[in-house]
C-alpha cells in the first residue's frame, strides 16, 4: 500500500461517521481510528528484531589442530604434517605398493606419501627417522595445511 492510498483512507474515514477501519496487506497491518474528537490516529505496528547474538565460528582445521595438540600432550610420536592443502596419496599410482605402511621402519628424507595440489604431485618426506605408528588420513581423501599425516615413534 502505497502513500496516497493510505491518505485517501484517512479522508473517507475523517468523511464519513466510519470510526474504525483495518486493513491488512502483504504481512502489513494497518488501522486508522477516529477519536471522541474527531482526530484521527494511526497505530503503526512495532517491529523489534532480536539483537543479533554474537557468534564464532571455529574453521575445521583449527578445530582439529586444537584436538591433535590435546592428544600430543599424551601422544609421544612424531607427527609428519602436511604442508599444503590437497589430495593425500599412500601410494604413486593406483594399485601401486604404498611408499610407508603402519609398522614400516623409515629413514629421515625417505617419501612417505604423495599431496597433489594444483594437478602437482608433491613427494612428502620424513623429517625423522622412526617407526610408523598411524596413517591418518585415508587415500584419495582431502588434507588441510597443517593436518597430521603420520605418527612416527623416533628411534
Amino acid at each position: 500500500m502505497d502513500i496516497e492510498e493510505l491518505k485517501k483512507l484517512i479522508k473517507l474515514v475523517e468523511k464519513s461517521e466510519i470510526r474504525e477501519i483495518e486493513l491488512e496487506e502483504d504481512g502489513k497491518k494497518i488501522r486508522i481510528s477516529k477519536g471522541e474528537g474527531g482526530s484521527i490516529s494511526i497505530p503503526m505496528p512495532m517491529h523489534y528484531a532480536p539483537a543479533p547474538q554474537p557468534h564464532h565460528v571455529i574453521p575445521p582445521a583449527q578445530i582439529q589442530s586444537a584436538v591433535e595438540a590435546a592428544v600430543a600432550e599424551d601422544d609421544k610420536s612424531h607427527h609428519v604434517k602436511s604442508p599444503m592443502v590437497g589430495t593425500f596419496y599412500r601410494a604413486s599410482a593406483e594399485g601401486a605398493e604404498p611408499y610407508a605402511k603402519e609398522g614400516d621402519v623409515v629413514s629421515k628424507g625417505q617419501t612417505l606419501c604423495i599431496i597433489e595440489a594444483m594437478k602437482l604431485m608433491n613427494e612428502i618426506e620424513s623429517d625423522i627417522s622412526g617407526r610408523v605408528v598411524k596413517i591418518m588420513p585415508e587415500n584419495g581423501s582431502p588434507v588441510e595445511y597443517g593436518e597430521t599425516l603420520f605418527k612416527i615413534e623416533p628411534m
